[in-house]
């Protein structure tokens, strides 16, 4: 989900007295002694849920356990606080929390006026439209004169706007704030139609009483590079959250997975070796222990794993895994290599 930048920019004065701006991130984590750590709430299946025992599941929470696998040596020191798209920037530039992981998409004021950095891009997305069925309605494009339920605020509803005009079509909005009242909304026939990020309608999908009676439409109402995001400042931080983040990828690449990382660790290939800390450098070079790669993957899996557990085919979520596959397999899924 994405904020609306420009409604924001009044929360850019917070960078100024944020705490741990002079580089201290890293220290004041360790001295906590847990990684904290903002995802979508009250809940976005798939991506970050409470589940049994209050412990939060899912893809978002994976990426923030992963970072704090790096840190500590072990991926269950995390504090996660669910954040509304309202909430999570204040939050991040007052120190409140580390980072977001919160389906927060990577634009150019929020590198430049927010003064975020993102390490790493988690999930290419786009704004799509969730309708019925019986609409019988193959694309945006026939929804001329629909209502549509959106957050305000966001540059989802200006995406919405602007799509509409440019194809000289008309729409009412129904305008809610709150995610859940919104699904709500359009279950109970309020609007025609619902937009959000396409990954956003597939956990909305998911919690509808009959799932398969609403269809995600093919257009793409804008790019959405979602992404982790830090505050400027931290290098050594925002080096360790890149390489977390590139480490889950690099995995899947190399072939290297939660069932067989013990195995491959006495593999003779030199690129795997360095990966998994057992030619000595890399982890040195971050700051952190040589086996930073292969605790990752041991304790979480690497980063396809994480897709299907929580948003593939076989999911409620059933996302395509589509341009975030890896480059090998005809995706756009490519970090640096681990050297």
């Amino acid at each position: 989900m994405k904020g609306f930048t420009a409604a924001l920019l009044g929360a850019v004065s917070l960078a100024c007295i944020t705490p741990t701006e002079a580089g201290s991130t890293l220290d004041a984590i360790k001295a906590r002694g847990s990684l904290k750590c903002a995802v979508q709430g009250p809940s976005n299946p798939g991506f970050g849920v409470p589940g049994s025992g209050g412990k939060w599941v899912g893809f978002n929470v994976d990426l923030c356990r992963a970072i704090a696998a790096t840190i500590f040596g072990d991926a269950e020191k995390i504090q996660i606080s669910a954040l509304t798209t309202q909430t999570r920037f204040p939050a991040l530039q007052s120190g409140e929390v580390d980072v977001l992981t919160n389906n927060t998409t990577y634009v150019m004021t929020r590198d430049t006026q927010l003064k975020f950095n993102f390490p790493a891009i988690s999930f290419m997305d786009g704004q799509g439209i969730l309708v019925p069925k019986k609409l019988n309605v193959k694309s945006g494009k026939e929804l001329n004169g629909a209502t549509v339920c959106v957050q305000p605020g966001t540059t989802t509803e200006l995406a919405l706007t602007d799509y509409f005009r440019k194809n000289n079509m008309k729409f009412t909005p129904v305008v809610i704030q709150s995610r859940d009242e919104l699904t709500r909304a359009y279950a109970d026939g309020r609007c025609d139609a619902l937009t959000s990020d396409a990954t956003t309608l597939a956990a909305q999908r998911s919690t509808l009483a009959n799932p398969a009676e609403h269809v995600i439409l093919p257009d793409r109402l804008s790019k959405e590079p979602l992404g982790i995001a830090v505050r400027h400042s931290d290098e050594e931080f925002r080096d360790i959250v890149a390489w977390s983040f590139n480490a889950l990828v690099n995995a899947e690449e190399l072939g290297v997975t939660q069932a067989n990382v013990d195995e491959m660790a006495k593999s003779g290939d030199p690129e795997i070796r360095r990966f998994l800390g057992v030619e000595p450098g890399l982890g040195a070079a971050l700051g952190v222990d040589e086996k930073y790669a292969y605790t990752i993957i041991k304790q979480i899996g690497n980063y396809g794993e994480l897709y299907e557990k929580y948003l593939g085919e076989k999911t409620p979520l059933a996302i395509p895994r589509g341009v975030n596959r890896l480059y090998t397999q005809g995706g756009a899924l490519y970090t640096p290599p681990s050297r």
